[in-house]
């Protein structure tokens, strides 16, 4: 006997938030407790207009990626799909892999050692530290990773709470406790901080990460019970906007207390600056406080890495089971986390800025699928005007130019802001579209 609840098309209140706050448990870890902090150091009294940019960049790429796979199937292969299968497996692959063991899951135990052990510890101990820290680390996230169907109870409603306790305690005690006035703003953020905060909400990664968590979120709600795939998307975007929100405010609270710590010195990175923060507020307690809440963020989004990152691998290679595919990538980012943050971020840079615009400008293609139909060259057009521009820019980035082709794209509309790429996909798109359709 079936009951009716398995083919309800309809979330209540409750599962609509479970499923956010799973959702936002999986976006939330290293970058996002870091980048923030620095981004309102040097935005200064530009801070909210740069954090609107960088909620824009990194929480509204995320539901603009996750809306977009659900409009057009059920994973990130579905979407690179409108382009070509060779295309789709190609791009799948560059992001899972970016978002999974070459970059975002060791940084996740990268980052939680740096703020949560390194304060405590001697500079001789760090290394072997480092191992043990991480090793237990991981096994704990391949451990609640290893039953996805259990995510949301795992993740939505015990982690997430506590993490956001911790986060609130932190803020709270902050404010009781002033430090500092708000500074000048510096660099990109005096001229362009919308546009500069933007770029800057590219370090968390979430852009690429939604594409691939869509398809976890697609699974939970099946699990509630949906079965009908116009209320599966629905609830999906939904719970997408309901995780940016959360984000947001996250985001406005950490970039605050980044603003106003001019008067505690210079920082390597945005960990170092909200540990003084800490520090200067409420003293060990906050520390504490502080390492409880990285620690969360960064368990929390690594079991969403693991878990997306299998659930795509066993789908698209069968031979290749769920269990085996999250024991790999487990084991390999282990080995990549102990390489060090710096590292890390340094061969993070330039690849972002290729990935990224390639994976706004697929998403909002998406949304014209229907509308366009089979003419692919609206796709594929598109995309190569806007991956070679973004070459060129992330070349750019590292001093290396292409002589004129280096100068054309400087020459290009919204350049100093960062994104002169935009022109050129639509170009592309458009000149796409006179391509006759095959079938």
């Amino acid at each position: 006997m079936k009951k009716s609840s398995n083919t309800t098309e309809h979330l209540g209140f409750k599962e609509i938030c479970a499923v956010s706050l799973m959702l936002f448990a999986m976006f939330f870890g290293a970058g996002n407790m870091i980048f923030p902090p620095t981004l309102g150091a040097a935005a200064g009294e530009n801070v909210f207009t740069a954090l609107l940019g960088y909620v824009m960049g990194d929480a509204g790429l995320a539901i603009l990626g996750i809306a977009a796979v659900s409009l057009v199937g059920q994973d990130l292969h579905d979407l690179g799909n409108l382009v070509g299968k060779k295309f789709a497996v190609v791009f799948a692959l560059a992001i899972y892999l970016l978002i999974g063991p070459l970059f975002a899951l060791p940084r996740t135990a990268t980052v939680s050692f740096e703020i949560t052990i390194v304060p405590f510890l001697s500079g001789e101990s760090k290394l072997l530290a480092s191992v043990i820290f991480t090793s237990i680390f991981f096994f704990l996230a391949y451990y609640l990773s290893r039953n996805p169907k259990k995510i949301v109870e795992i993740v939505g409603k015990i982690l997430t709470p506590l993490l956001l306790f911790s986060i609130a305690l932190i803020f709270i005690t902050a404010l009781l406790n002033p430090y500092g006035e708000i500074g000048q703003a510096t660099g990109g953020y005096q001229d362009y901080p919308f546009f500069t905060g933007f770029i800057e909400g590219y370090n968390a990664v979430d852009g690429p990460a939604g594409l691939a968590f869509a398809a976890v979120v697609i699974t939970a709600i099946r699990g509630i019970g949906l079965r009908s795939e116009k209320a599966i998307a629905k609830y999906t975007i939904i719970s997408g906007f309901g995780s940016g929100v959360v984000l947001a405010i996250v985001y406005f609270a950490l970039a605050y207390l980044g603003a106003h710590s001019g008067a505690l010195g210079t920082f390597e990175n945005g960990g170092q600056m909200l540990i003084a923060i800490a520090n200067t507020t409420t003293g060990k307690i906050g520390v504490f406080l502080l390492s409880i809440a990285v620690l969360l963020a960064c368990i929390t989004t690594a079991i969403g890495l693991i878990t997306a990152f299998g659930e795509y691998i066993s789908v698209q290679y069968p031979r290749i089971s769920y269990q085996a595919a999250i024991l790999a990538t487990t084991l390999f980012s282990l080995v990549i986390s102990n390489v060090g943050l710096t590292t890390l971020i340094k061969f993070s840079l330039p690849v972002l800025l290729i990935i990224y615009p390639v994976t706004i400008i697929i998403s909002l293609q998406a949304f014209f699928a229907k509308l366009v139909g089979n003419r692919r060259g609206f796709y594929w057009l598109g995309l190569l005007f806007t991956f070679i521009v973004s070459v060129i820019l992330s070349l750019d980035s590292l001093n290396i130019s292409l002589g004129f082709l280096s100068s054309f794209v400087q020459a290009l509309p919204l350049y100093d802001a960062g994104v002169a790429w935009f022109l050129p996909a639509v170009v592309g798109s458009l000149l796409g579209l006179l391509i006759p359709a095959k079938k």
